[in-house]
């Protein structure tokens, strides 16, 4: 469990250092630069530039991740919706090898878990592993 917390805050630590761009627009929305693909929705999304807004007035329908450079959009449907405590919009991820899950939107009024496929991240560890095991078995000189 100790690990998967210190995945989660090494890739927070990462996406604020690798200068994550995120503001309010208005009550609701996000504007966000990720440097790296990422899962939403149960799908794989490209980096690049997303807008996170909530579907309709009732914040419980949801939100959509969209972006207009990539033409790609994810419906996302939290599990539970909380009242902000800062006014610091923001994304988290959870990491699993090179795969980056999104756990969590906090806009300036609300904060969104999102729920992250236990099979999904199975699968990513699984594919991270035979990558590393794959690539430590070259020999040497």
């Amino acid at each position: 469990m100790k690990k998967r917390y210190a995945s989660i805050l090494f890739t927070l630590i990462c996406v604020l250092g690798l200068g994550v761009a995120a503001k309010a627009q208005y009550r609701g929305e996000v504007v966000v630069t990720l440097p790296f693909d990422f899962v939403a929705g149960g799908k794989t999304l490209p980096a690049g530039t997303y807008r996170v807004s909530r579907i309709s007035e009732d914040k419980s329908v949801g939100l959509v991740f969209s972006s207009y450079e990539n033409r790609s959009n994810v419906f996302v449907h939290p599990v539970e919706i909380e009242s902000a405590r800062s006014d610091k919009p923001s994304v988290s991820f959870e990491q699993v090898g090179e795969q980056y899950f999104l756990t969590r939107i906090q806009t300036a009024y609300d904060v969104y878990d999102i729920p992250v496929s236990r099979s999904e991240v199975r699968e990513a560890a699984v594919r991270s592993h035979d990558i590393g095991s794959g690539s430590g078995s070259s020999g040497s000189n």
